[in-house]
């Protein structure tokens, strides 16, 4: 059989369960529509989340603070589609809420913001 000092196996890959097993092999969050700017933050305590899977565990104790999908993913080391459909599932369990990022047609106009600044000027 194997042996533990086999050549194949390095401790600093880390674990050897894939990504996608975390989420049932789900990659899309059907009901959440989360970009890479959304911002998350965990309604759940990090002492209750404990009871938590693990997965579910460390985005809700990462999330105390507002971030983004982004970097959540980053920091947890996880791609992109599957921190998401953790975020989704959190979302619709309630632990977590989202905020959209502005859009770039919801930004004041320019000639508004001038406007602004020439009435600053004239005080």
């Amino acid at each position: 059989m194997t042996t533990s000092d086999e050549a194949w196996f390095d401790d600093a890959a880390g674990p050897l369960i894939r990504p996608y097993t975390v989420t049932g092999g789900r990659t899309r969050s059907e009901n959440v529509g989360l970009d890479l700017l959304t911002l998350v933050v965990a309604l759940t305590s990090v002492a209750d989340a404990a009871t938590m899977p693990p997965e579910y565990a460390r985005v809700v104790r990462l999330c105390q603070q507002p971030l983004s999908v982004a970097e959540v993913a980053a920091y947890l080391e996880l791609p992109l589609p599957i921190v998401k459909v953790l975020l989704a599932d959190l979302i619709e369990q309630g632990h977590v809420i989202f905020r959209s990022a502005t859009s770039v047609s919801a930004a004041p106009d320019e000639r508004i913001l001038q406007a602004v600044l020439d009435g600053i000027r004239r005080l």
